[in-house]
């Protein structure tokens, strides 16, 4: 993983654990950094280890990034190509992957506050990838999604159906009557 990728990443769970719900700006980092740490950083040095144009850190400015972040310093250094850490399985390292991609397209999405904060939901969760998996699982199964949504979200969803038309609710429909068409053409076979 590239240094700049993985000072953007550790941006996204330091505004989430601060409960800012969306990445840590550059600026507020460094504002940050300059109210709790003993030493300053400045935004546009920030900029250049993310942009790639200062692909190293200084040992101070490593020490100094990963007290604030709480990381091992170690972990602030760009990883050679396809280097994969021992202890790292491939499966974590798909994970950091996913988790990665869903957070840049959560700031894509981000007019949409409630797409925006699904996705980041989603790589924030121990294991993003299990997730999406019953995700689509949940979307296989139209009357299982119409019926969380009902439980798990009565306000929007009730306001969701006077707004929008019902497609889902058509799709659904139709899906059910094809499912039902087979199931008398099989009936009538048997027969």
């Amino acid at each position: 993983m590239k240094l700049s990728d993985k000072l953007k990443y550790l941006r996204e769970v330091e505004g989430s654990l601060r409960g800012l719900g969306r990445a840590m700006t550059q600026q507020e980092v460094v504002r940050a950094i300059a109210a709790e740490m003993e030493s300053p950083i400045s935004q546009s040095y920030l900029s250049q280890i993310e942009s790639g144009a200062r692909p190293h850190l200084t040992n101070t400015t490593r020490l100094l990034l990963a007290k604030f972040f709480k990381v091992h310093p170690g972990y602030l250094v760009e990883d050679p190509e396809g280097y994969h850490a021992e202890l790292l399985s491939d499966i974590r390292t798909q994970e950091e992957k996913l988790d990665l991609w869903l957070i840049a397209g959560s700031d894509r999405f981000h007019r949409d506050p409630e797409l925006c904060r699904a996705l980041r939901a989603v790589a924030m969760y121990k294991d993003s990838r299990s997730s999406l998996l019953l995700l689509e699982s949940v979307l296989e199964t139209p009357v299982l999604m119409e019926r969380l949504l009902e439980i798990l979200r009565p306000p929007d969803h009730e306001q969701a159906h006077e707004k929008a038309p019902a497609q889902p609710q058509r799709k659904a429909a139709r899906r059910n009557e094809k499912l039902n068409g087979k199931a008398r053409t099989t009936r009538n076979s048997v027969k």
